[in-house]
């Protein structure tokens, strides 16, 4: 029987570089097979950013997997409480009444982390519904006060549930698992790694916080979830993401 793998160096490597950022950060790592885990200040609130988007896309594949709901199923824009600027298209292009297909929106939540598509979602879906569903999962700080707050720990929670809906449900998995690895937004965790290596990932920016949760798979397939504020300019904490996740793929490999 193979000894298991042992992070503690990988862990001192992390904190060691951390130290020399100017920003806080929460991190939670996962050896996929080994069922390996540490974490960094992995139960610290931060803000969650876009990386929240994740979750809610995995509860509603999980409708669907159920039959709860239907893709093609139409929601109708309604700029008063779906309009949100930032990442994304619908805020160029949709018009009031125009609607969406439940598979469209969740596409476009992901790949372009779009943030009307979101709203629309959490809006069809119901805030209180998808919250029961993340604590459902293992999460613990879920939308406090009505906050888009999170931790690392948590974020790992949600990748440990898409891994497992994908055993579960296959295709329908596999899909939301390659929407995440075809986001237009690749500087955070693959950002270091070569590039035969397949990053299912979600990244969050907004001031001063950079953020990016995912699954890398290689040699060893692990959950790498990395939360940071604090940053003047965030394109350093996605550099310093890239950085941690290298880390993590030379101890895999």
């Amino acid at each position: 029987m193979p000894a298991q793998p042992d992070y503690a160096a990988l862990r001192r490597e992390m904190l060691a570089f951390i130290k020399q950022q100017p920003a806080a950060f929460g991190v939670y790592f996962a050896d996929i097979n080994a069922n390996a885990v540490f974490g960094i200040d992995e139960n610290k609130p931060f803000p969650a950013a876009s990386t929240v988007k994740l979750p809610v896309v995995l509860y509603l594949n999980t409708l669907a997997a159920e039959g709860k709901v239907d893709w093609q199923e139409k929601v109708a824009y309604q700029p008063s409480t779906d309009f949100q600027d930032g990442c994304g298209i619908l805020r160029h292009r949709a018009k009031k009444g125009d609607a969406f297909s439940l598979r469209t929106l969740a596409t476009l939540a992901i790949t372009l982390s779009d943030n009307v598509a979101y709203r629309m979602l959490l809006r069809r879906l119901g805030l209180q519904r998808v919250a029961h569903f993340m604590r459902s999962l293992g999460g613990r700080v879920v939308f406090p006060r009505g906050q888009n707050v999170t931790t690392a720990a948590d974020m790992g929670v949600y990748l440990w549930g898409l891994l497992q809906f994908t055993a579960r449900y296959g295709r329908l998995g596999e899909r939301l698992l390659d929407d995440l690895a075809n986001t237009i937004y690749h500087v955070g965790l693959p950002g270091e790694l070569p590039k035969r290596a397949l990053v299912a990932h979600k990244e969050g920016e907004i001031a001063g916080v950079a953020n990016d949760v995912g699954i890398v798979f290689g040699e060893r397939p692990f959950i790498l979830a990395v939360l940071t504020r604090g940053w003047a300019d965030t394109s350093a904490g996605f550099a310093a993401i890239a950085r941690l996740a290298r880390l993590a793929w030379d101890a895999t490999t």
